[in-house]
């Protein structure tokens, strides 16, 4: 559903749902319930400022009644954020995509601790670009390749790509050059399938039994001596299909667990951001036909793995 509130700050207005019924007579009675204990008079303020608007942006009063309206939108008073200590590179520009390289530790879109942080708001207010909108995600730990939209007018054209698969990504990552102790050997290149899920309210994503909804290909590009660590080896990763954490899961269910990851195979206690040692996963390159050339393009990274001696 289209925002009637422009971006503001490189952020998008929040959009809230109204109950259908409830001990509430007013909008506002709701908005006190559901936030009233952090910041009362800040709500009051909104409201009173005309800012909090329900569909066509017509602005709701203290008074208007709960069921005058489904959805409601309101810009969120911004937290201050210190900036990371990372750059995004520009790696393509014109009327229809952006093409960046993201830096790992920087997330792709704002949610949670991180909102101007983020290579989406920090691209819109760089580029003044309030339209912008990413094609796909990287992790936060993840850098490389990252495809963005700068056309509402064609943007679904570059949907329907990823839609049906039609997009196809190359990874990059370090691990040890042999499984992990109790993991069989493996025969390179390896297709690793089967049945992940992830639920919201848990960190990790898990494999379970049932039919296979994840496929990765992985080819062993070089081995390397890394001292003290022994050996390790460069790997091209080639999903095939797109959840949460793939990569990661596919490497480490073959005892090949990702240099740096705190994740997988094993959670780690969180700790600060150690910008020092970097998850070893790089998004190296994306391609496809374009749909409005109807040429074939690939976009590469110009980042290195800083452990793919």
């Amino acid at each position: 559903m289209q925002s009637p509130l422009p971006v503001r700050d490189g952020v998008n207005a929040t959009r809230l749902r109204l109950p259908d019924e409830g001990p509430w007579d007013t909008a506002m009675d709701y908005m006190m319930h559901r936030w009233g204990h952090i910041d009362p008079q800040g709500i009051e303020d909104r409201f009173d400022a005309g800012e909090i608007v329900g569909e066509g942006g017509v602005p709701l009063s203290r008074h208007t009644p709960l069921d005058h309206h489904t959805f409601i939108w309101y810009y969120r008073t911004l937290p201050q954020e210190t900036r990371l200590p990372v750059e995004i590179n520009i790696l393509h520009q014109d009327e229809h995509l952006l093409v960046v390289d993201k830096p790992h530790f920087l997330p792709t879109t704002p949610g949670g601790t991180y909102i101007q942080e983020t290579a989406l708001v920090r691209l819109r207010n760089q580029l003044g670009l309030p339209d912008l909108i990413p094609m796909h995600r990287l992790d936060r730990m993840t850098a490389g390749v990252l495809l963005l939209s700068t056309n509402p007018e064609t943007r679904g054209k570059y949907q329907v790509l990823f839609e049906k698969r039609q997009v196809q990504k190359e990874y990059e990552c370090v691990s040890a050059a042999e499984p992990a102790q109790g993991h069989p050997a493996v025969d390179f290149p390896a297709l690793v399938r089967n049945r992940m899920v992830k639920s919201r309210d848990y960190l990790l994503a898990e494999v379970v039994e049932g039919e296979p909804n994840t496929e990765t290909r992985i080819e062993q590009l070089r081995t390397f001596d890394a001292g003290a660590h022994g050996r390790r080896a460069l790997y091209r990763l080639e999903p095939h299909t797109g959840k949460t954490h793939q990569l990661r899961v596919h490497m480490a269910s073959l005892g090949l667990g990702i240099v740096n990851d705190a994740f997988y195979p094993e959670l780690l206690d969180k700790a600060p951001d150690n910008y020092a040692k970097p998850l070893q996963l790089l998004a190296r390159g994306i391609r496809f036909v374009d749909p409005i050339s109807k040429q074939p393009v690939e976009y590469r990274s110009e980042l290195e793995l800083s452990e793919a001696r």
